[in-house]
Order: C-alpha cells, then structure tokens, then sequence
C-alpha cells in the first residue's frame, strides 16, 4: 500500500442541493471513499469578467485509479460548464487512513478507464 496512491480532488459546486448530490454519488458509486462539504466565497474571472459567488467546494479522497472516472462523473453531475477538477497527490498520510480509503473506493479501473 503506497502513499501515492490516494488523492484528494477538490471541486465546487453551485449550492449546498448540488453539493450533497454529487457527494451522494460519489461515495455511493465508490469513487470516493469520503466527500467533505465546505461553504466558500469565490472570486474568479469568468468570460472576461471578475464574479464573485457564494459556493460549495468540495474535498473528494480517491484513489489514482478512480480520478479519470471521478472526473467524468464530476463533468456528468455538475451544472458548471467547466467545472473545476483539481486533484492533489498525498505527500505524507496515515497508513490506516489510506487503508480505510483505498478499502472505501473502486480500484479495480486503471486511470485509463480500462
């Protein structure tokens, strides 16, 4: 069991509806063993503007494996047009955590979804 296989993806949503939604599926179709939900203020540009908006932001814990399918399913679920999809390598973890996590998600795809 390596440390480089967990993940943790970040990605917002619109509301808390949208946030529970997409957590739901996520942990129920094993692509995240856990799904944190946390109320944000963002500012970003968006078609040339600056927006400010009241979000969701999302902390996913994966695996390698599952991210290309997570990230689809995050495109599939999201009402954002580009949603945002950040994933982050574990640098250090607690081994019975990453036991526990790696045991919650879905290994049995490679990344390339075969």
């Amino acid at each position: 069991m390596a440390i480089d296989e967990a993940l943790v993806c970040l990605t917002t949503v619109a509301d808390g509806e949208e946030a529970a939604r997409l957590a739901e599926a996520l942990v129920d179709e094993r692509l995240a063993a856990c799904v944190n939900e946390l109320p944000v203020r963002s500012t970003y540009r968006w078609q040339g503007n600056v927006e400010h908006a009241d979000e969701r932001l999302l902390v996913v814990k994966t695996s390698k494996r599952c991210f290309e399918r997570l990230r689809m399913r995050i495109r599939e679920l999201s009402s954002y047009e580009v949603p945002e999809i950040v994933a982050l390598a574990a640098q250090a973890i607690d081994t019975d955590y990453l036991a526990w996590l790696l045991a919650g998600v879905d290994n049995a795809a490679s990344n390339d979804g075969r």
